[in-house]
């Protein structure tokens, strides 16, 4: 049984939440989430561990030969698997949940500036929701077809988070900042429009983003509404997504959403 990620704070860190109900003694969860020969078939990178606390947790992805290396923090079988990953602290906790198993795990993104860490917790949310599909389907001895299309993943992620609202900062600029996962910077810089305010950054840990930023005009929620949606579509477009223009109910819902709730940055 799947559920939606959440996003939280843990003192002034993002962090998402995600749960899993499974139909496997804790036991059997536990074996799943920490022999590398069980996470080969779930796990987004192939893992080598040395199951103990402080010990060794080393990541390699597909196609890569280099290895990131983090730290296991606590090893308490069958309850809880914590490790730091690129200073990101991710937790397992599996409880008894009648005939089965109730697995919670949290990811506390520890890296830089929460703010722009947190930009990422679309993405993040969404590859982990593959990813605990994939576990449960290999507790149940399935096979698992990898998504091909993500973008809609991660979009509802994006919204449901607020990740793609603009703001004002307070000498009056007009900001949005936009997650655009690690897509190549001249790939984007390619598809940007064609008027000054636009960046493309790109960071070796948080991946590639997009900022924009001009000066905010007479009708600030209008001008909101307008940036709000070359973002959407700049980010569909990233992922070979056309999306068409905003209906006019749309247009007014969001203008509405910041005349509301003034953006503050």
């Amino acid at each position: 049984m799947s559920g939606r990620a959440k996003l939280q704070t843990d003192g002034e860190r993002p962090a998402l939440r995600l749960e899993r109900r499974l139909k496997y003694a804790p036991e059997r969860v536990w074996r799943a989430i920490t022999d590398p020969a069980e996470l080969e078939h779930w796990f987004p990178a192939k893992v080598a561990v040395e199951l103990r606390a402080g010990g060794a947790i080393r990541f390699t992805f597909p196609g890569q030969d280099s290895t990131t290396t983090g730290q296991v923090v606590t090893v308490d079988p069958p309850r809880e698997f914590t490790f730091v990953w690129n200073d990101d602290t991710l937790r397992w906790l599996i409880s008894p949940d009648g005939d089965g198993s109730l697995l919670e795990f949290t990811h506390t993104f520890g890296r830089g500036d929460p703010a722009i860490a947190k930009l990422a917790a679309g993405r993040t949310a969404a590859g982990w929701d593959v990813c605990l599909d994939a576990l449960a389907a290999r507790l149940a001895g399935q096979d698992f077809a990898q998504p091909q299309q993500w973008h809609g993943r991660m979009a509802s992620y994006v919204e449901e988070f607020g990740l793609d609202d603009g703001e004002v900062l307070d000498d009056g600029t007009i900001r949005f900042r936009r997650d655009l996962v690690w897509k190549p910077v001249d790939e984007v810089r390619a598809l940007l429009p064609d008027e000054p305010g636009w960046h493309v950054l790109q960071d070796p840990r948080e991946g590639t983003r997009v900022e924009f930023t001009e000066a905010a005009g007479d009708d600030v929620p209008a001008q909101l509404a307008r940036r709000h949606e070359q973002l959407d579509k700049l980010f569909a477009a990233t992922h070979g997504v056309t999306l068409p223009d905003w209906p006019p109910e749309r247009v007014e819902a969001v203008k509405k959403h910041y005349a509301e709730h003034p953006p503050q940055g």
